[in-house]
């Protein structure tokens, strides 16, 4: 029999690699189990791609940093800040980076895609994701990824990034045409972290993405054929979830990412690893995750 193509976005796989069990309650669980609250860094991230988007929706005679800003602003997200004041402060922040970077834009040079969605698929996977921008350069696309976040990514971080390969891939082949360039755009700083991609280069990231989606593959068929109708999960009096039937296949990967979770409160070994944080706490912090 043909093997199922297992369907999947960068996101789902990067799940599975970074812990097994949210994985698990992120895609599997049914009902799925009840989420902390919305990270105020995610809100920040929102509002700023919605509004670079919309930017570049706007005739290109409207396309001014100060018409940016004002983006921001309508698609603002209060969800996670610690109060109103808080919420105002870094909404004014993010429409002054966001027309920073709006004035170094040429209006008139239009992208090929905004917020457009590509897939691909393998021997193994189908993969479909979508790409902040995809530009048009010397005949060539090219991978553009805004970031929010304090941490200034490096080429390293573009050449290792799983997730821009694969748009690379997945772009090239719906639009026909060569993509091997990525770059992370970091509004904060204005730095850009390119790399350029060797066939070869995107070959192993598809390669590793059919690895990881094997592993995942495989856990998500134990689930459905004997985890799943023997000890479906679900939130006890306190808000604890009994992981143990589970563990053998989606065991947990307590760290520093513990943190963050929004399962954090469901999870005894994410606790204990690293207390769940604060909804405005990556604004402030000196490590946090990326956006």
């Amino acid at each position: 029999m043909p093997r199922r193509l297992y369907s999947c976005t960068p996101s789902r796989l990067n799940a599975w690699l970074d812990c097994p069990r949210r994985y698990r309650m992120t895609y599997l669980d049914r009902p799925a189990p009840p989420r902390g609250p919305r990270w105020a860094h995610n809100s920040l991230g929102i509002g700023v791609h919605n509004a670079l988007a919309s930017w570049w929706r706007l005739p290109p005679s409207e396309r001014t940093p100060e018409a940016a800003g004002a983006l921001v602003v309508r698609h603002w997200i209060d969800d996670g800040f610690r109060d109103a004041e808080q919420s105002a402060a870094w909404r004014e922040r993010a429409r002054a980076m966001v027309e920073r970077y709006a004035a170094d834009l040429d209006p008139a040079d239009e992208p090929l895609g905004v917020e457009r969605t590509v897939a691909a698929k393998t021997a193994r996977i189908a993969v479909q994701g979508r790409v902040d921008r995809l530009d048009a350069r010397d005949g060539e696309l090219v991978v553009v990824d805004y970031k929010t976040g304090r941490h200034e990514p490096t080429p390293d971080d573009a050449r290792s990034s799983l997730a821009l390969a694969i748009y690379a891939v997945a772009a090239s082949r719906v639009l026909r045409r060569p993509c091997h360039r990525v770059e992370l755009h970091h509004l904060p700083s204005g730095t850009v972290a390119a790399w350029d991609h060797t066939a070869e280069s995107l070959e192993r990231h598809i390669r590793r993405a059919e690895q990881i989606a094997e592993e995942a593959a495989e856990a998500d068929e134990a689930y459905r054929e004997r985890l799943r109708p023997a000890a479906p999960p679900s939130p006890d009096s306190e808000g604890g979830i009994d992981h143990a039937p589970f563990d053998e296949v989606f065991p947990p990967r307590p760290g520093n990412l513990c943190a963050w979770c929004d399962f954090n409160r469901l999870c005894p070994e994410g606790r204990r690893a690293a207390p769940a944080k604060e909804p405005w706490a990556a604004l402030t912090a000196a490590e946090e995750p990326a956006t």
